[in-house]
């Protein structure tokens, strides 16, 4: 007799995890991307001027987005790259450049309603990123871009000090991946003062201080034996 398969236990397999495709670029994103690398070339640079042209353009392309927080950060990082690459390939000043553009995106980033403490972070790190890219000097530039923030805020009326704070510890997450040397230069930079804001750069936590030895117990015999020689002294 042939035995009675029980088809209720046999074990079900698990599908291996399909590998999730990545998020589609909104078609809000996609616009504004096209629209600010159409928009920023030396030409335009050169014609009406770094801060005037990132700060028009972000306004224009972000006008219609739906999402302008989630949009500002990086249309402010393709206006700051763009801006510092378009600078390069005519020999212009790229630490001028820089701080421009980081001034024209803050205030592009107040004028749509979007974070401003945000918008430097990034740009500033798109701006140190992009220096990083042609060879040129990421610590000046890194300078450059805190100043920039600084120049938005007064123009503003906002906080100085938050702004050049969240410039610096973007220029300085940029740095940092870039490598070793570069993070060196640009945290020496930004140590002392920048714009009438002093250190920028995170203290590192005070060391510990080393705890005293502690004196080895001794066994009880030991201690037995060191009270009767104590007690025959004394007697």
């Amino acid at each position: 007799m042939t035995p009675r398969t029980d088809h209720s236990r046999r074990r079900v397999r698990p599908r291996p995890a399909e590998r999730l495709a990545p998020a589609p670029r909104s078609a809000d994103n996609e616009r504004v991307q096209r629209a600010i690398q159409n928009a920023i070339n030396v030409g335009e640079i050169v014609a009406v001027g770094v801060l005037h042209l990132v700060r028009t353009t972000l306004v224009t392309a972000l006008s219609g987005a739906q999402n302008v927080g989630a949009e500002i950060g990086t249309a402010g990082v393709t206006a700051v790259r763009g801006s510092i690459k378009a600078a390069y390939s005519i020999g212009a000043d790229l630490g001028m450049v820089a701080r421009e553009a980081i001034r024209g995106t803050v205030t592009a980033a107040e004028a749509i309603g979007g974070d401003l403490g945000g918008s430097a972070r990034s740009a500033a790190r798109g701006a140190v990123k992009a220096t990083g890219d042609v060879g040129g000097d990421v610590a000046t530039v890194a300078r450059r871009a805190v100043e920039g923030s600084v120049a938005a805020a007064r123009d503003l009326g906002v906080d100085a000090r938050g702004l050049a704070q969240s410039a610096a510890d973007g220029a300085m997450e940029a740095a940092d991946r870039i490598g070793g040397a570069a993070g060196r230069a640009v945290r020496a930079t930004l140590s002392g003062t920048v714009a009438g804001v002093k250190s920028l750069v995170s203290e590192v936590a005070p060391a510990r201080r080393p705890q005293p030895a502690r004196r080895p117990r001794r066994s009880r015999a030991a201690r037995s034996a060191s009270e009767a020689s104590e007690a025959a002294v004394n007697s």
